[in-house]
């Protein structure tokens, strides 16, 4: 058995996702997402697929373009306003969608990837989110197909209070994909800066974690104190290199 977890390429390392798994996917907008490997998975002909990332990129960028070609069947995501086709596919009834809030979602991956099953927590008590209804997928004629359910809510004291909090399950998926700035062969990661957001998270709640890295290092180099995910949640490694694209999702600039 060996600790090296270095593959040879993007390609090789998603040939053995099937149609209709589940993924966890890192990445915040167009930030810290794992474009290399999305673009492997749109080439193997995979469908079917259960995302589970904070959004769904942008029409012809990120999981944008998976959605696109109709391989994702369902989202679980806490955004979803920056991607047209989303919303199409939404609406027509194509695509069933499950809307978290964002750290409602964090949490349920963090917690499928401590091997929690569920946890309480205060935000959505009052709401749909506890009372259920929301659509998650609708009919072509516009009623709702598949609506949210209920939730069980339950009443704890904190800090000497009665409160109520609602039962939220976390999240696991078969596979998992991340964009890090460096790591080595023993799949210890580093992000950067921002584009750190969901990823360490989509990591621990895949059964399989697949990560593409800018820069690789022999496994001594990294300063354990700098790791942001170790390699014990890490699979497979693909290096992308520093030059791969970065698009910026909404540019905003100060007037002079």
């Amino acid at each position: 058995m060996t600790l090296d977890k270095v593959v040879g390429s993007a390609q090789e390392a998603v040939a053995d996702i099937p149609s209709g798994s589940s993924l966890a996917v890192g990445g915040f907008g167009l930030c810290g997402i794992p474009m290399v490997l999305i673009q492997a998975l749109l080439e193997s002909g995979v469908d079917r697929l259960s995302v589970v990332s904070n959004n769904c990129g942008v029409d012809d960028w990120g999981l944008g373009v998976l959605l696109a070609q109709q391989r994702i069947a369902k989202m679980t995501s806490s955004y979803v306003g920056e991607n047209k086709e989303f919303e199409r596919q939404y609406l027509s009834g194509e695509l069933e969608l499950e809307l978290t809030p964002q750290g409602t979602l964090a949490e349920k991956l963090r917690a499928g990837g401590s091997g929690i099953a569920a946890f309480f927590t205060q935000t959505g008590v009052g709401t749909q989110v506890a009372e259920g209804g929301l659509p998650r997928r609708y009919h072509a004629d516009g009623s709702i197909a598949i609506a949210s359910p209920v939730k069980p809510v339950q009443s704890f004291t904190v800090r000497g209070e009665q409160q109520d909090f609602v039962l939220e399950e976390a999240i696991t998926t078969d596979f998992a994909l991340v964009h890090a700035l460096r790591g080595d062969r023993f799949g210890n990661l580093v992000f950067e800066k921002s584009a750190r957001n969901f990823s360490p998270l989509a990591a621990m709640a895949g059964a399989v974690c697949i990560a593409q890295v800018e820069e690789l290092v022999e496994p001594g180099e990294l300063d354990p104190d700098t790791i942001h995910l170790p390699g014990i949640y890490v699979d497979r490694v693909v290096v992308v290199g520093t030059d791969i694209e970065k698009r910026i999702e909404r540019r905003t600039v100060r007037e002079n």
